[in-house]
């Protein structure tokens, strides 16, 4: 059978890039079709890689309509197999257009006399209950094959009623009673009982519903006091809550109450893991009774595996608003220190204890409350959380088992919040890491080197003095031979980079570079290259990059990387800018724009197809035509000593009304006005660089932002010194330095805006009007300080976490992309637009798609026939739709006007929307032609009309020699 994939199905799998959708469907139809068992198996298993590949519902139709034949004429085994397909490829089950051809295919089955067949029938149903929430024949063979003797066929009918259960509510109402009497029913089996009981949690359709489930379970909880029976009933209980929202309190009530009162475990456990869950799905319903209630029973319980779980609810809740409920004094008490809350002492309890889940759930709460609740008194708190942290450092780096790791993970996570939170905590608790560091084993090093990392480019906290221990241990790792040690070699060198805020000295990259020579491999000397790119030390990153352009087999790799290094060399040039010195200004931007557009032709020939490289490249070109602007402002501003304006300028400006007449002759030429109107071209390209790059990370597009600010600043810049210092206004940017700063590259910049900005508002208000020669090397000045800035190419320019695209299908579509579509002037065209979202491996990661954005738009190409007067707005379509995707697809309909004749271009274009309401332009763009002719009739009359009017004019001819 393994032999048998490769010959009739090689080109639906390996070379499934050449066929198109119909061939890959008859390629697997092939297998349907085919005398063997195996074989027809395989072609059934291979659907789900089709759906994926082509899913849109032409396809997926004719598709499900095949298995539905397959289903209805084949054996057991084979039905087992296209359940299993449909249950895969349940997000494509809506796409199916003939959906009462498909389920009475499949329904016909269910009249088999075979039980397994009829139970295989009715997970085949529940499996497509979102399509077929309403239909009454599927309702009945459920309710009927409840009271069936053989125990399959119930098992699958009760599938299928949790099913129908969760999506109809009508189903819902009906069966409930039928689910009641089972129940409840002497005759029927506990294990019957135990399955049956699970297909409550779905009755929240309406209030009634709910309620009677409820006082049902309740009933039950009661009179079946096993375990089995307590625990089934309990979670459904929870699951029937978390869905109808407004019995939550008291289902936390009943599950504490049974937590404190019920001695066995494995309910305690079961009562745990549901608190668990609504906690973290609704924390603002615990009130403050219900966490001290926790926080008793975990104080008093003697079994540390409960202790463990209780805990892990309390850290989930104490990150969240419920622990400002539970602070906040209770009406008629005075306020108590926070000390002596029950919370906080078995914190404080658990932080020390022997079971590092428990320590590590213990410090996590304390420094939830550090930073939650930040308008308290918490020193003692603080230095509690502190000392805890550094006692499971100490515990957990010394040991390398998956635990041990899990829990360093957890205890580094709350370092970072906590030195985020409280920034005067910050060096004791880096000096503990680096102290730390040396005696670690290497798993828990590079975590904590990621900590130190995230600390560092937070705060400034990484002295120079802390570098010859970081250097001493660089050279350490090097010589040894652990299976740890690249990724070792590259997390270290980015706490170096970070902590050297500063260029790196040249001892420090002959370390770097002996041990990369000694003891690393070309990936590794990669990645490390790649994070000095990050951080700034572009003469490191050039280096390396140069070193490894002859390790690479592929010719796309070494444009890649041959870019990489002219990128580096070109911003290295930058770092040697000095101030007050214009002309070696322009000298080293010179040189620097010689390197980029070097780079960018390597950048153009590394990219393919399937990777074109987009977002660098458009990166990469604004920032070559931001250096253009840059050197061309100086040259303007140096132009103004050969050509100052002349004595008389200012009385010039005062008589004439133009304050530009100060600047003589370059205002004439408008140069600044040029400039600064480039300025503002650059930071609108630069906004569509941002609103292009959905799947970037938060670092990526700060910078990209941070780009924008610096050209907008300049623009503001000449506008005040030069073109016009009376209106301008300062209050729209004076709130940069207020923002939040998450990297060193970040605090640079916005230390150099705030600088510029106050230079430019003092000249304003100081020297009114500005003389020529001080708003000059204002400019100037404002120049050099961004570029001396190093650049950081972030993440995204590198590494792509999340992928996100958009594939459109438009209906009516013609053969040929060429070919125009007719339409008749006097009709509209029902344009169809559908789309699917295709995801990478992590979809979601940094923003979800809300909604998409259609625009369509048509233009008149080419008119034909006679030249009617018609209004403008009927010789264009202009519409917007947004629609919001369900199971990654979407569909909507535009109807078009065509009155005038000739060829018609329609673009639709897509956009997303994210959660938080912003717009992206993600594309794509698609385009068709339509050919709008005249309507037969129309046609008709008018022919009638022309023939008509040389007989009328004949005649009008004729009566004219009559009168003569």
């Amino acid at each position: 059978m393994a032999g048998s994939g490769k010959s009739f199905l090689a080109d639906a799998g390996c070379g499934e890039q050449e066929l198109d959708a119909n061939s890959a469907l008859m390629e697997l139809d092939k297998g349907l079709r085919s005398g063997k068992l195996g074989e027809q198996c395989e072609a059934v298993v291979r659907f789900p890689r089709l759906f994926q590949k082509y899913p849109f519902p032409i396809l997926i139709n004719s598709a499900f309509l095949k298995l539905a034949d397959v289903f209805r004429v084949g054996n057991n085994f084979l039905r087992l197999c296209v359940l299993k397909v449909t249950q895969q490829s349940e997000k494509h089950l809506e796409k199916i257009l003939n959906v009462d051809e498909f389920v009475k295919r499949i329904f016909s089955v269910i009249h088999s006399n075979d039980p397994v067949a009829r139970a295989i029938t009715l997970r085949m149903l529940g499996s497509m209950a979102s399509i077929i929430p309403e239909r009454k024949n599927a309702h009945h063979s459920i309710r009927q094959s409840l009271d069936s003797h053989d125990n399959v066929e119930v098992e699958a009918a009760i599938f299928a009623a949790a099913n129908f259960s969760a999506q109809s509510k009508d189903f819902a109402v009906g069966i409930c009673n039928k689910i009641s009497e089972m129940i409840q029913g002497l005759a029927t089996p506990v294990d019957l009982k135990l399955k049956l009981i699970p297909i409550l949690q779905h009755m929240h359709h309406d209030a009634s519903l709910a309620s009677s489930s409820r006082q049902l379970l309740q009933q039950l909880v009661t009179s079946y006091p096993s375990t089995k029976m307590v625990i089934v009933t309990l979670h459904t209980f929870t699951l029937l809550a978390a869905s109808s929202l407004v019995d939550i309190p008291k289902q936390i009530q009943l599950l504490l109450q049974y937590l404190k009162n019920d001695p066995r475990k494995a309910v305690k456990r079961l009562a745990i893991q549901d608190l668990k869950l609504l906690a973290n799905k609704t924390p603002h319903t615990w009130n403050r009774e219900n966490i001290q209630a926790l926080c008793e029973s975990a104080l008093q319980t003697p079994y540390d595996s409960l202790k463990l779980g209780m805990l892990s609810v309390l850290s989930a809740l104490s990150g969240t608003i419920a622990i400002k409920q539970y602070f906040s004094s209770a009406p008629g008490t005075a306020a108590t220190t926070v000390r002596s809350f029950d919370l906080v002492k078995l914190a404080q309890e658990c932080c020390y204890h022997n079971n590092r889940g428990i320590a590590a759930h213990g410090v996590r709460i304390l420094t939830n409350i550090s930073a939650s609740c930040q308008e308290k008194d918490l020193l003692p708190l603080e230095q509690d959380a502190v000392f805890g942290l550094e006692a499971l450092l100490v515990l957990c780096s010394q040991d390398d088992s998956p635990g041990a790791q899990a829990t360093l993970k957890i205890t580094l996570t709350c370092m970072v919040k906590l030195v985020k939170c409280r920034p005067h905590l910050s060096q004791s608790v880096v000096e503990s890491l680096l102290a730390q560091l040396q005696s670690a084993q290497d798993a828990a090093r590079i975590l904590m080197c990621h900590c130190l990392a995230a600390i560092a480019m937070q705060l400034p906290v990484l002295a120079d003095g802390m570098l010859g221990d970081l250097m001493d241990l660089y050279k350490l790792i090097g010589q040894s031979t652990t299976d740890k040690k690249q990724e070792l070699l590259v997390s270290l060198a980015t706490v170096i980079f970070v902590s050297s805020q500063k260029a790196l000295s040249s001892e420090i990259k002959t370390v770097i570079k002996q041990q990369l020579e000694n003891a690393s491999n070309g990936w590794t000397a990669y990645r490390i290259a790649r994070q000095a790119s990050r951080m700034g030390n572009h003469d490191m990153a050039r280096e390396l990059y140069q070193s490894l352009l002859t390790q690479v087999a592929s010719e796309h790799f070494y444009f890649w990387l041959n870019s990489l290094k002219e990128f580096s060399h070109a911003e290295q040039c930058l770092a040697g800018l000095q101030e007050d010195n214009y002309s070696s200004a322009l000298s080293c931007i010179a040189e620097a724009l010689k390197s980029y557009h070097k780079g960018i032709a390597s950048l153009t020939a590394a990219s393919t197809p399937l990777n074109p490289l987009s977002f660098q490249c458009g990166f990469v070109k604004l920032r070559i035509d931001l250096l253009q602007a840059f050197s061309q402002l100086i040259c303007t501003c140096n132009s103004l000593k050969t050509s100052p304006p002349p004595a008389i300028a200012t009385t010039i400006a005062m008589t004439s009304g133009n304050d530009l007449q100060r600047c003589g002759r370059i205002s004439n030429q408008a140069c600044m006005k040029h400039s600064m109107e480039e300025f503002r071209n650059l930071a609108a390209r630069y906004g569509d660089l941002y609103q292009s790059s959905f799947d970037a990370d938060s670092a990526t597009l700060r910078n990209v932002e941070l780009q924008q600010q610096s050209c907008l600043l300049i623009s503001h810049a000449i506008e005040a010194l030069i073109l016009d210092p009376e209106s301008v206004s300062f209050q729209e940017y004076s709130s940069n330095g207020t923002a939040h700063v998450e990297s060193e590259y970040e605090r640079r910049m916005m230390s150099v805006f705030n600088h510029v900005l106050e230079e430019v508002e003092s000249l304003n208000r100081k020297y009114a009007p500005v003389s020529y020669l001080a708003s000059n090397a204002c400019l100037c000045d404002a120049v050099i300080a961004l570029l001396k800035v190093p650049l950081s190419f972030q993440r995204y320019f590198f590494q792509k976490l999340q992928s996100t695209s958009i594939k459109l299908a438009l209906s009516p579509s013609p053969r040929n992309p060429a070919e125009p579509i007719a339409v008749q002037n006097n009709q509209q065209l029902a344009l169809k637009v559908e789309g699917v979202v295709q995801h990478g491996s992590k979809p979601g990661l940094f923003r979800k798609i809300q909604s998409v954005c259609l625009n369509v738009s048509s233009v008149l190409q080419s008119k034909s026939g006679q030249d009617y007067k018609i209004p403008i707005d009927n010789m264009t379509n202009e519409m917007e739709q947004r629609v919001e995707p369900h199971n990654d697809y979407f569909s909507t309909q535009f109807l078009l006007n065509f009155v005038v004749f000739g060829t018609h271009n329609i673009t639709v274009e897509s956009s997303v929307i994210d959660s938080n309401g912003i717009v992206w332009k993600t594309g794509p763009k698609t385009t068709i032609f339509v050919k709008s002719l005249e309507d037969p009739y129309s046609q008709q009359i008018r022919l009638q009309q022309q023939q008509v009017q040389p007989a009328s004019q004949q005649q009008q001819q004729r009566t004219a020699f009559s009168r003569f």
